[in-house]
């Protein structure tokens, strides 16, 4: 079954983009029912990954023979995408001994939700499903962890003790080189020290270099170290060399000294008395830890979706079928299309799915004054709504409400989410990362003071994406995605970094709602942990927050 997920994706082409990180899932049951007064079940569970709306098998665990409470060994490998909706079905067979097939095998249940949900709770408890949707004693529950990367650093200090002497008027130049020695024996370069001049006991600065460039993650990689003496012409001698690994010199943490010998060859088979060329001497070595999207998420990082919409006069009347508000009976509009597929993979990021909607440039009641961030279901006090569906009933309900007006001006809802994401800065933990969803049918018209808002949020936990909607020509808006150079606030002061991503849905009219929705949500996960560990704030301990959350079906 090894191959089943490669020739999937190959087959089906439902995995298009880079992933973002590999996740293992690991599998439980409990009370599985016997299948006899005489006989217990011999349980194995099947993954499934719907692609176009078919199911397709991905792997599927050993069968453990005679249980009602399989905890499975085999652990399953799958690509994760942030914005994508992965949606998962986990079926329960009983196999027949003798039999490893599921032809002839006992269906007892089946469990569906999405890899998000799974990776957001780290740990989900379902019941498992019989035939017709009926609900038994029996539950499945699936545990996330991403596989370890490689994404750690470590920061290395070298210094050296009695090095040979290569220059006849002054002393030598050190430096020093490390390379990887690569599965085919090649060498990498992963780091040059700067020149010491005239010294033969040199300390050379330290210096970050990424695990996966040190030894590609293999703790026992050879590492290979030489010694130069640098000369202008570019011509340096070599005063020595030695091997050691990443695993030797992490033992530097455990306060053992870790030097070695730095030997020229050539000098050890012509020279009798021959010891080496000097000393080479760790002085430090510290990892230091880069947490991933997934760590911040499965530490319990909640995403706190809002929702912005276009209610200005250039929509056309909501009446009318030419109107970008129309509420066609049997199709939704380009509003809601884009409502609906950023929305969905955001709500697997937030317990409470509960989502703030507002809305800007309308006349709205009692008193049909102008409003930039007005709550669409009209509870200034609780603007949320139950899930993206609370959200579109929120906005087809308001709508015969509202005069269209204008103008197009966005700032005051930037400022209104950035708010709340000041206050969970003070908190200097990773607990909410909030991201904004401005849907507008034009370029907006208070671009100064938006781009003063965008330069302000890019210092809280806080992204904002901006959906245009509609025809019109949204070339200017171009400037608010950092993309193409950096934004400034009318002061010139920059962002500190890039949190604004637009998207024209023309782009994506004739494309599925997955793929507007990847557009979109790509950048989302280096902005979490660009922010995150730019602030230092590492995620919350696992045993700080509620790991486990059991779900009705």
């Amino acid at each position: 079954m090894s191959n089943i997920y490669e020739s999937a994706e190959a087959t089906l082409g439902f995995i298009s983009s880079p992933c973002l990180t590999k996740v293992e899932l690991r599998v439980a049951c409990r009370g599985i029912s016997d299948r006899d007064a005489l006989s217990k079940p011999d349980p194995c569970v099947v993954l499934k990954m719907q692609s176009h709306g078919q199911w397709f098998e991905v792997d599927r665990t050993e069968v453990i023979r005679s249980s009602s409470g399989p905890v499975f060994s085999k652990i399953f490998l799958v690509d994760y995408y942030f914005e994508e909706v992965q949606r998962l079905r986990l079926e329960l067979h009983d196999i027949s001994s003798g039999n490893n097939g599921l032809r002839d095998a006992d269906f007892l249940g089946a469990m569906e939700c999405t890899l998000g949900q799974i990776v957001s709770q780290r740990k989900l408890t379902k019941a498992l499903l019989k035939q017709g949707n009926t609900t038994g004693k029996s539950s499945i529950t699936v545990t996330a962890e991403e596989l370890s990367g490689n994404d750690d650093y470590v920061e290395l200090s070298f210094s050296a003790r009695k090095l040979d002497d290569k220059d006849f008027f002054s002393k030598s130049d050190p430096f020093l080189e490390i390379f990887r020695i690569n599965d085919d024996g090649t060498e990498s370069l992963v780091h040059r020290t700067e020149t010491v001049m005239n010294n033969l006991s040199p300390v050379w600065k330290s210096f970050k270099v990424s695990l996966n460039t040190l030894c590609s993650g293999d703790h026992e990689r050879a590492l290979k170290c030489t010694v130069w003496d640098w000369d202008s012409n570019g011509k340096h001698d070599f005063i020595g060399e030695f091997q050691t690994t990443f695993k030797e010199l992490r033992a530097e943490q455990d306060g053992k000294q870790i030097q070695w010998e730095c030997i020229n060859p050539k000098y050890q088979v012509k020279k009798k008395n021959y010891r080496n060329s000097g000393m080479v001497i760790l002085n430090h070595c510290k990892i230091i830890k880069m947490y991933s999207f997934l760590d911040y998420i499965m530490g319990g990082c909640q995403i706190q979706f809002t929702v912005a919409i276009d209610f200005t006069a250039s929509n056309g009347d909501p009446r009318n079928s030419c109107s970008l508000h129309y509420i066609h009976p049997y199709q939704p509009n380009e509003y809601l299309k884009a409502l609906v597929a950023v929305g969905e993979i955001c709500q697997d990021y937030d317990s409470d799915k509960m989502f703030p909607a507002f809305g800007f440039g309308a006349l709205i009641p009692p008193d049909f004054k102008v409003s930039h961030d007005f709550a669409v279901n009209f509870d200034e006090d609780n603007p949320e709504c139950a899930g993206i569906q609370g959200v579109v009933e929120a906005y087809q309900n308001c709508l015969p409400k509202i005069q269209l007006y204008g103008p197009t001006n966005i700032a005051p809802i930037i400022q209104k989410v950035a708010s709340s994401a000041s206050e969970e800065m003070h908190t200097k933990e990773a607990m909410e990362y909030f991201i904004l969803l401005i849907l507008t049918d034009g370029v907006i018209t208070d671009m100064a003071d938006t781009r003063e808002a965008i330069v302000h949020a890019s210092h809280l936990p806080m992204s904002v994406i901006i959906v245009g909607v509609g025809n019109a020509d949204f070339t200017d808006m171009q400037i608010l995605d950092g993309d193409d150079g950096i934004l400034r606030s009318p002061k010139g002061e920059p962002v500190l970094r890039d949190i604004v991503q637009f998207v024209p849905f023309k782009d994506f009219k004739h494309a599925s709602p997955a793929a507007l929705a990847k557009s979109v949500l790509a950048e989302v996960p280096n902005q979490v942990v660009d922010y995150y560990n730019a602030k230092g704030i590492k995620p919350k301990c696992i045993s700080d927050y509620e790991t486990t959350r059991t779900f009705s079906p």
